[in-house]
């Protein structure tokens, strides 16, 4: 029998045991309190995120992560000055905490300035990947001690997000071999740089050429097709991949456009506007507002015309012309939580397995599984286990369905 089989998969996030009858209950006991006492506790510790940005200089990286977060957690190049281009690729990372209605979250941005920016870009991915299964060795070698702490300190990265240039061609070779690479190892949400140099029909046709590219290649992006938990999930999640990568354009400064404080960038052609500062959102909305950005996304780009600088303002948070809303709804507001899950049993688990089996640590038994030697360099985290890859198939089966 496949030993993979043997073994638990981290797709399974639910137990396989039979449901247990629900017991009908007399009157009124409080188990509806935990929830509040999860929300104090939670409260009470923070959160953390990790977050990786990697492309070639120049497509907006910096800039897109304070729109992001509303705050400048990177600073960014002043114009007319001019950095020199690093010999090779290293990684920069900065920690903020950011409070809001009194939930704080710790953020960790981690930068690749120099990727793809050399002649010879071969094996450029290397520091990238050793960076994330760095993170993961130490998150490793904190939770063998025999005495632990009570809370690991988290540096892995939970979501990396990829710019791709906008040539309206097609994914480069760079790109694919990369994130070949990349999707074993961490999140990977791409998205199209400086999207704002595209009209609405260039968009949409490099956006299904990268989607033939991702497809052809087998390169797994966030969020995979294997880890939808039910048909809410999956529903959601279609809709999302369908759109992916999201089209974007970053805006870091205020201007008055109308009588109101935007975000945006000005132009000859006007102002590129960005979110509204101060604007109010609660969290009942998002979902909701998830649905009607994903469902009115094409309506709105019809009815704005052939171009997107039609108008003296093209708003970063109009559907019509970006589809940041979209990034920061998945990133933020919607699937942030469940970045950090997928993260720790899945990627995280994929990689303890292949150290423990380098190790010897796990005796041989039902639970072994067998992997071959880790070639020299970065760590290689395997794939996904057949029986995820089977619950792939069951879900493109049924999503015919629908």
């Amino acid at each position: 029998m496949d030993p993979l089989r043997q073994s638990p998969s981290p797709c399974s996030s639910r137990p396989s045991s039979p449901k247990t009858p629900p017991c009908e209950m007399l009157g009124y006991v409080g188990i509806e309190a935990v929830l509040d006492q999860l929300k104090i506790k939670a409260m009470k510790m923070g959160f953390e995120f990790n977050i990786m940005v990697v492309g070639q200089s120049g497509l907006g990286k910096s800039t897109m992560l304070n729109t992001l977060f509303k705050s400048k957690v990177w600073q960014c190049t002043p114009p007319g000055l001019e950095m020199p281009t690093p010999q090779t690729l290293q990684l920069k990372s900065v920690t903020h905490v950011i409070e809001e209605k009194g939930v704080k979250l710790k953020l960790t941005v981690t930068d690749t300035p120099g990727f793809g920016d050399q002649i010879n870009n071969d094996k450029c991915w290397n520091p990238i990947l050793g960076y994330i299964n760095e993170q993961y060795e130490r998150y490793l070698q904190e939770e063998i001690l025999i005495t632990r702490q009570r809370h690991i300190p988290d540096t892995r990265v939970h979501c990396c997000v990829y710019f791709v240039p906008p040539t309206g061609h097609c994914l480069r070779p760079l790109d694919i071999e990369f994130l070949q690479r990349l999707c074993r190892t961490v999140n990977v949400v791409p998205v199209i740089a400086r999207a704002d140099s595209l009209t609405l029909e260039e968009r949409e046709a490099f956006r299904r050429r990268i989607q033939h590219n991702l497809r052809t290649h087998c390169i797994e992006v966030y969020p995979q097709k294997c880890f939808d938990e039910d048909i809410n999930d999956r529903i959601l999640n279609s809709k999302i991949r369908d759109r992916i990568p999201f089209a974007v354009v970053g805006a870091d400064r205020q201007h008055l456009v109308n009588g109101r404080c935007v975000l945006g960038r000005k132009t000859k052609w006007g102002v590129i506007e960005g979110p509204t500062v101060g604007k109010p959102t609660t969290r009942k909305q998002t979902d909701l507002e998830i649905k009607s950005l994903l469902a009115a996304g094409r309506t709105q780009g019809k009815a704005s015309g052939q171009g997107q600088r039609s108008g003296s303002c093209l708003a970063v948070e109009n559907m019509a012309h970006c589809e940041f809303p979209l990034l920061r709804d998945l990133l933020i507001r919607s699937h942030l939580q469940d970045l950090k899950d997928i993260t720790h049993n899945v990627h995280y688990e994929n990689y303890r397995v292949c150290r423990l089996n380098e190790s010897h640590v796990l005796p041989h038994g039902p639970c072994w599984v067998n992997l071959a030697p880790t070639p020299p360099g970065p760590s290689v985290v395997p794939g996904p286990s057949k029986v995820c890859r089977q619950a792939r198939e069951d879900s493109d089966d049924n999503e015919d369905d629908y």
